[in-house]
């Protein structure tokens, strides 16, 4: 992008798990009441003004030449006196070392308080982010520049449940099959026929809502990184910006769900083989337990590869380069990036099913046998019902496609400020003065 940091030139620092700053704070400066004393002068049995024993103690343990203060009790030393003038003169309150906090540091730091807020230009702090910052960045994007990610939200789920729907009402509404699964005496042809016909069915609508979260997570990567600086979009820029990455989009999400099923497939197919012959229920124990081996692998590639998506758009890399720039940027954090990626997809899950339940209820009451035939599934999906349910769909698709995409590039934009210190080009780009040229604490 022309106005934001330099995306397309990720940090010079390796994105091998250590990250800047890590080293130790210098050794504080020595204490005044801690110091070496000074070496004193040697006796001077002539010296007519020295006040001193012709035997002192060892140097570590003079004391102030001072007369008692009251009466000491018989058979108890005397309180040690306290010190006069000059003697053991307490340092001013501060940290160890007597550390003064340096100009430009913000008011209200008294160095014991922690370092003063990071800048904050846009919707997060220009520093390592937590949890709910990084889901309030995603909801303050959507907040703040509703015009915008609600249109292109609204845009992409609009055309895609029309596509849904068109081919659900005119190509998929197979009562037949439907009958089939319900049918406890159908032949083993039906069955067959039947459950293929539902998955080429769940297969195409899977494959048509894909692409319209592939588009609507393009065109809100370009938002949500105009927003981290403070600087609204419009949807047209967003489009002209993510246009040229969108087929580099595409052929990336085709091949990690590739791998995916390719994984499933593998991992099934020791079962599948002995199924076939002849032992049924050795079989399907084996490919049960091979596609949960499978689905592990492939969680653990999905987590691995799940920055690859804003990485390609906004660092304009290839497919395979985004891919590796989203292994570097997970390793040593893939649990955090799982744990965030499922809390947030469970988030904004239960908003959307908040919202898609209650019309789906209303369609099936206004349609067919009522809610009775839906909930038993001998209701025929008219196109009532296909349109009022279509509705809530499309507006859980308005809160959902926000929050996925908006936790997503927060997370790429969280690991490079962890990995390589992009605070630094994210404060210049919007303009931050001064920002990380001061001095540190114990430098």
């Amino acid at each position: 992008m022309n106005d934001t940091p330099g995306w397309a030139s990720p940090g010079s620092a390796p994105s091998d798990g250590h990250e800047p700053g890590a080293s130790g704070p210098a050794e504080p400066a020595a204490r005044p009441d801690t110091a070496k004393p000074a070496q004193q002068p040697e006796d001077n049995p002539q010296d007519a003004g020295s006040k001193w024993s012709q035997e002192q103690p060892p140097p570590g343990q003079w004391s102030a030449p001072t007369a008692p203060t009251g009466p000491a009790t018989p058979g108890q030393s005397p309180p040690p006196p306290p010190p006069g003038p000059g003697w053991g003169t307490q340092p001013p309150a501060g940290p160890p070392g007597g550390y003064s906090p340096p100009p430009g540091w913000g008011g209200g730091y008294n160095g014991w308080g922690g370092p003063p807020p990071a800048a904050k230009p846009g919707v997060i702090p220009l520093r390592p982010l937590g949890v709910g910052e990084i889901l309030d960045g995603a909801v303050s994007t959507m907040r703040t520049y509703w015009r915008t990610v609600l249109g292109i939200s609204l845009t992409v789920a609009v055309v895609t449940e029309v596509l849904v729907i068109l081919l659900q009402g005119l190509v998929l509404n197979d009562s037949a099959g439907t009958e089939a699964l319900n049918d406890p005496s159908a032949s083993v042809d039906e069955l067959t026929r039947a459950l293929g016909e539902t998955m080429l069915g769940s297969t195409v609508v899977f494959l048509i809502s894909l692409i319209g979260t592939v588009a609507a997570t393009a065109l809100l990567t370009t938002v949500t990184s105009r927003a981290v600086l403070g600087r609204p979009v419009t949807t047209g820029e967003a489009w002209r910006d993510a246009r040229p990455q969108v087929p580099r989009l595409f052929g990336l999400i085709f091949l990690l769900l590739l791998i995916t099923f390719g994984l499933l497939a593998v991992g099934a197919l020791p079962g599948i083989l002995v199924a076939a012959a002849g032992s049924n229920g050795g079989g399907i124990a084996l490919a049960i337990l091979g596609l949960l081996g499978a689905g592990v692998v492939a969680l653990w590639l999905m987590i691995r590869f799940s920055l690859a998506s804003p990485a390609l758009m906004l660092e304009k890399q290839s497919i395979v380069r985004s891919m590796n720039r989203s292994t570097k940027l997970v390793r040593g954090s893939w649990w955090r990036v799982l744990g965030i990626q499922l809390l947030a997809g469970l988030i904004a899950n239960i908003v959307a099913a908040i919202v898609v339940i209650p019309f789906t209820f209303l369609a099936a009451a206004l349609s067919g046998e009522g809610v009775g035939g839906f909930v038993n599934g001998t209701s025929d999906l008219g196109w009532t019902f296909l349109i009022i349910s279509g509705i809530g769909s499309v507006i859980g698709s308005m809160i959902t496609f926000p929050i996925s995409a908006g936790v997503t590039v927060l997370l790429y934009i969280d690991q490079r400020i962890r990995r390589e210190a992009l605070d630094l080009e994210l404060a210049r780009a919007a303009g931050v003065q001064d920002y990380g040229t001061g001095p540190t604490p114990g430098s």
